[in-house]
Formats: C-alpha cells, structure tokens, sequence
C-alpha cells in the first residue's frame, strides 16, 4: 500500500495573536494568577503590618543669601541675580556633618539610637549620623526659596524636636557663616592697611631726602610735570625743523620739475611757479610783438623795413626772457642751498637741546620713581580705608539673619509609615502583574499543542474533531448525550475525508500513552453503529488492552487466540447492547507471538472483518513506544491521530505523525482531545453551541416524560452493558 500523503494545509493568514487570544491565556492559567496573586497580597500585607510605625514631622525655613537691607554710599551690585544652584547646595549644607552632628549632641540621639536599636553599647556620633541623615529629608517647598525639613521617628515628640533643632542648627551655622566671614575681612583689611601705611610713611621720608639731594625744583616737588630749562627750545626746533624740511622738499621737486624742461616749456613752467612782473610784461610783449610780425609777414615781404624792426625787437625781447629766466634759475638754486644749510644747522642745535634735556631728566629720575610710588601706596590706602568703612556699615545695618523659620514643626497626628493601604495596594497591582506576567512565561514555554491552529500550522493536518473533557462512553451516556455530538461530528468528517467507499478499516494512533485513543476509537464506533453501520471494534493493543474495561468483559479468549490459530472468528467475537456493533477482544498476548500483528494471518482477519462489517475499528498502543501501532497503521485504511490537549509538546505529535506516513498509512486527520470547553472559549464554537442546544432541549421535555431507557439510547449503569458471544 502506496503511503497516503494529506495535501499541506495553507498557512495561517492570522499570525498575530488576537486580544481574545491574551484572555484564554489567562483564563486556562488563572490558578497561578491567582496564587501568585494571593501570596504576594499576603506577604505585602504581612510586612506592612510587621514594619515599625514611624511619625513625620516638618519645619519650614526661608533661606536667602547674606545681603544686607540697604547699599552705603551707593556701593554694591544691585539686586541679586537668581542662583539656580543656590538651594540645591543648601540641601546638602543642610544633611551635613557641621548641622547635624550639634544636633545629635543636643538631643542625645547616640543613646537614643542605640536604644531603639537595642545595641550593647552607646552609638558614636558618626554611626548616629548615618542614621539621622536617613531619617531627615530637606526639599524645596513648590519653586519658592522655602526649605522644608521633614523628620521621621516612631514617636511624634521626637519627630518635631529632630525637624526644629536641624532648623534652629541651620540658621545658627548661618549667622556664625556671615559673622565670622565679615570679622575675617576686617582683620585681613586692618592688617593690610598698617602694611601699606608703614611702607607709605618710608616712602615719604626717602622721597624729602632725594628733594634735598638732588634740588628739585617746587614746581616739580609740588606735582608739576619732569621736564628741563630746554624742554620749549626743543619744542620750537622741532616745530622749525619740520617746516623747512617741509619746504625744502618743494623747492627740491619744483626745482628737478623745472631742469627737465627747455625753450618754452621752460619759460611756461618758471612764468606759472615762480612768476615776477617784469618776466610776466616781457613775455605779454613777446606775444604782442609776434603777433604784429605775422601781420606784416602778410602784406610786406621779409626785406621790408617795418619787418626787420620788428624781428629785432623780438629778438632783444627772447634775450631778455632768457637772461630773466637764468636769473631765476640761479635764485631757486641759491634758496635750495640756504634751505640746506638752514636745515643742518638746525638739526645740530637741535641734538644739542635734547642732549641737554635727557641729562636733566635723569638727574631728578629717582625723585620721579619715588614719587609714584609715594602715589601708589597712598591710593591703596585710600581704597582700603573706604572698604573698611563700608563693610563696618554694611555689618552694622545688615539683616539680622538670612534664614527665617517659617513654621516650626509640630507632633504628628498619625504615623505616615508604614502606609498600609497604599502598600496593600502597590502589592495587589504588583502580584497581579507578577501573575499575569508568570502565566504568559509558563505558556511560553509551554511547547504542547493548544489550539487547532498549532495543529495546522506544526502537523499540516486538518483537525477532524474537537473532544471536550471528561467524556465517558457513550453507551453508557447515550445518544443524547451532549459529548455525543463531538464524535458525529469527528465521524461526519471521517466520512467526507475518506474519499474512496473502499476504505472501512481504521485505527487511532497516539504519540504517547493517556491521550485517549481507547475512548476515542470506541465512543466512535459507538456513534457509526447507532447511525445504522455494521461495526466491529477490535482491541488490538495486545500489550495493555483497555477495550474490555469498558465493555467491563474478560479478556480470557480473543484476537491472539484467532490469529494462532487456537479458536474460530465465531468463537471470540462478541455483540453488544448495539446491535449493529460486535467487539473482538485482544485476549492473552504469548511471549513468543510479540510480532503476531506483522503476519499474514492478521492480514487476513483484516480482509475478512471487511466482507463481513460496513467498519471495523482497531485500537491500538501508543506509536512511540511499541511497533504494533506502525504495523497496524500500515495494515488498514485509514489513521486517525489522537492529540491531547496541553500534554506533549509538539514535537512528539509531529514525530508520531511522521511515523504514521513513513509506514505508509493513510492519516485522515487529527482528533484535539481533552479539551476544557468551559475555560478554553477557542473551542466554544466546536462544541458549546450542542451543548447549550441539548440542554435546553432536555428542560423543555414535556412533564411526566422520562429520558428513554432502552438499549439504543438509555443511560445505564457501567455494568449494564450487555455483552455475549455472537455465536
């Protein structure tokens, strides 16, 4: 027999998990949500109830920097600019060792420590403060430059007398911070002045001796600028020094522009820089007389006396220009060279002055040193003076304190820890989430089939039915029943997955032991029989037969015995309370036939149940631990895979699956076993909606009428059913 192979399902179009999907996770793992729940709830209560009460108490200072209320002599810089880190540093001031220490000397807190805590001996002042700084919190009271502290102890008295005494603490470090800063400043102040007026006092008595030594003059003495006798010459050279070389350097380029010029350009050029009357008359009559001689040139000839007269005078006019022209010439050259001898001369008595001037200003140089240092010294002492005036102001009309107690604390009503409703709470939300959040881990790790789709998706297997849980035979419930249907249903779809009428053997394999093949193959042979089918149900699980259990029958004679050979088919077949259905049990298993199933005369029973039976059901052993399950899946028409509910992992289902295939059996589907229709909503839809339906049915049954009692139907007892040889 060609092994049959299922077409693959196609993959689930809804990968993602469904909110519904998150509810029946919670809902089939409630007990553990429920226990973790409960023991968190009752440790969190148990705690609380066993943690020390302690009281709260607060005092409310308003803390500012050191100013004071008005500025003297309108020194100071104004208002303050706003510090962000100003209280976030007193915070700390606040929990330090300089205010907490006085405080646990004041109240004696070493011995009230060490008390509470029952220790041997008294607490030293560094363990008290390890504990006070825990039980003392300081935080800014809603963007205001109040402080708030808060004190925790198991009495409300204690509790008070901590907050105001780390308050009273505070400001007293304050007040001593301000006092002694402004006494530091005074002393340092003080202390530099009567430097700076003993070193002034030597100064000024070196500066009267250099005065006599070195003569200095009063006007000097008295403030005036160190300056010699020849300070002004020096000041007039210079100033003359600059003018002639200022106008020799004209003269100089009017001179080289003039030498670069000939004839006309010449005249031109001296006429325009260094013009005289009679040069300027001589060349207006040049230009006059030139202009007569073309007008003669026109109507007389060259020989003409009025001609000759005027050429000649034009001739003793050039001669004249150029005779005027040399002589300026000769001028500029002659101021070129005074301007020269000028300048040297100058530049000579010049060096001289400022010769004579730097001797004189070194001479009374010591006198100059000494008096600016006299000056220095006197400024600093001015200063200082003036900041030892303001700060005695300042420190006389400065704010009294810095910090204010606003509110002193007072004794609590109540005690603030432990808090019990809060904590109660906090631990039914946490055991909650921790149960919750445990129950989706289980169900992580949880690897065994769950829903039809894990069958789907892991086997790719159609599901032939859905059995819910606790379900007996049906014999004994009946046709009525409401798990009846579950099995019409499985046996409807065996029907239409067949596909050939040929095929009527079948068995029902499981990948391990408890999953309910035995009730599964017997409560559906049950429901073909009471459909009409001839049926015969054999118990072929010869290492640990069930079948007879439940028909509650000997298993003293049965299929062993026929396949030896030892007995008739007609000998060890049985009938039933169904009249349709007959029952072969396995009878007793010889150590020597353990692979009787794998022969040729169980081939033969096989052929013959056929021609005798419309179906014929074999059970049999689990497929993972005994060969006889793969013998029989290969042997008959079909196989049904038995899966139960949340019991093996997937792997395992897969595995026997595959072994079903690899022999070469017809695996119809898969049957979802045990299932838990009440918790599990999933599989509502598969069997709740029968459920309802027959129950309603059952209610609406006329009074007086009673549930059918007969063989086809009726509820009877488990020893009731009525079991004997056919022939």
């Amino acid at each position: 027999m060609e092994p049959a192979k299922t077409p693959p399902l196609p993959p689930s179009t809804d990968a993602k998990l469904h909110f519904l999907d998150y509810w029946r996770i919670i809902r089939i793992r409630k007990v553990i949500i429920l226990a973790v729940f409960l023991l968190v709830v009752i440790t969190t209560t148990a705690v609380t109830f066993v943690l020390p009460i302690a009281y709260s108490s607060t005092a409310r200072l308003k803390v500012e920097k050191d100013t004071p209320d008005i500025t003297p002599f309108g020194m100071g810089g104004g208002s303050q600019v706003y510090d962000p880190y100003f209280l976030t540093t007193e915070f700390e001031v606040l929990k330090s060792r300089k205010i907490l220490y006085p405080v646990i000397d004041a109240l004696g807190l070493n011995g009230i420590y060490s008390k509470r805590n029952k220790a041997t001996r008294e607490y030293t002042t560094q363990e008290s403060y390890d504990i006070l700084s825990r039980e003392v919190e300081v935080k800014q009271f809603r963007n205001t430059s109040i402080i708030e502290i808060t004190a925790l102890s198991p009495t409300a008295d204690a509790a008070a007398n901590i907050a105001n005494e780390v308050a009273g603490s505070y400001e007293k470090y304050r007040n001593t911070l301000r006092t002694g800063r402004k006494d530091r400043g005074l002393d340092t102040l003080t202390n530099s002045l009567s430097n700076i007026e003993a070193k002034l006092k030597a100064a000024q008595m070196e500066l009267d001796r250099l005065r006599t030594n070195l003569n200095v003059p009063d006007i000097v003495a008295d403030g005036g600028q160190f300056q010699s006798l020849s300070t002004d010459e020096i000041r007039r050279l210079s100033m003359m020094k600059t003018d002639i070389e200022s106008r020799l350097n004209q003269e100089e380029i009017i001179f080289a522009n003039l030498m670069q010029k000939k004839g006309d350009k010449l005249r031109s050029a001296i006429n325009a820089t260094k013009p005289t009357p009679l040069l300027q008359s001589l060349l207006q009559d040049l230009s006059s007389s030139e202009v007569r001689r073309v007008g003669l040139s026109v109507d007389l000839g060259r020989e003409h006396p009025d001609v000759k007269r005027i050429e000649e005078i034009i001739r003793k006019l050039n001669s004249e220009i150029d005779q005027q022209v040399a002589g300026i010439i000769e001028s500029l050259t002659s101021q070129l060279e005074s301007d020269r001898a000028t300048k040297l001369k100058i530049e000579q008595t010049l060096k001289r002055a400022q010769d004579d001037d730097a001797s004189a200003l070194s001479r009374f140089q010591p006198y100059r040193d000494m008096k600016k240092k006299v000056d220095t010294l006197e400024r600093v002492g001015q200063a200082m003076s003036a900041a030892i005036m303001q700060e005695n102001v300042t420190g006389a009309i400065s704010k009294e304190s810095s910090v204010e107690i606003v509110d002193p604390a007072i004794p609590g009503l109540r005690p603030v820890k432990p808090a019990k409703m809060l904590n109660v709470t906090l631990g039914a939300i946490a055991g909650l989430l921790l149960g919750v959040g445990l129950a989706f881990f289980i169900e992580y790790l949880d690897t065994s089939v769950k829903t039809i789709d894990d069958v789907e998706q892991a086997l790719q297997a159609p599901v032939l039915g859905v059995i819910p849980q606790n379900v007996g035979t049906l014999m004994n419930e009946g046709p009525e029943s409401p798990h009846a249907e579950a099995y019409r249903v499985l046996r409807t779809n065996v029907l239409f997955s067949r596909k050939d009428p040929s095929l009527r053997t079948m068995t029902v394999v499981s990948g391990g032991a408890g999953e309910g093949k035995s009730t599964t193959i017997f409560n559906l042979a049950t429901i073909f029989a009471q459909q009409g089918s001839r049926v015969l149900i054999v118990d072929s699980d010869l290492r640990r037969p069930s079948l007879h259990k439940l028909m509650n029958v000997a298993n003293n004679v049965g299929l062993t015995n026929y396949l030896l050979k030892q007995n008739k088919l007609e000998e060890v077949i049985q009938t039933t309370s169904l009249p349709s259905m007959d029952f072969l049990p396995s009878g007793k298993l010889p150590s020597s036939s353990m692979g009787i199933l794998n022969s040729a005369a169980m081939r033969a029973f096989i052929e013959e149940a056929k021609s005798r039976y419309d179906f014929v059901f074999f059970d049999s052993p689990p497929i993972m631990g005994v060969s006889d399950a793969s013998i029989l899946a290969s042997e008959v028409d079909m196989a049904i895979l038995v899966v139960q509910y949340r019991k093996y992992p997937q792997q395992m289902t897969l595995r026997a699956k595959q072994m079903v295939e690899k022999v070469g059996g017809k695996l119809l589907g898969v049957v979802l076993n045990n299932i838990n229709i009440s918790q599990d909503s999933y599989y509502y839809y598969y069997s709740g909606y029968y459920y309802d339906y027959y129950s309603k049915s059952d209610d609406s049954r006329p009074e007086g009428e009673k549930k059918p009692t007969d063989g086809k139907g009726a509820k009877a007892s488990k020893s009731g059913i009525d079991v004997q040889p056919k022939y």
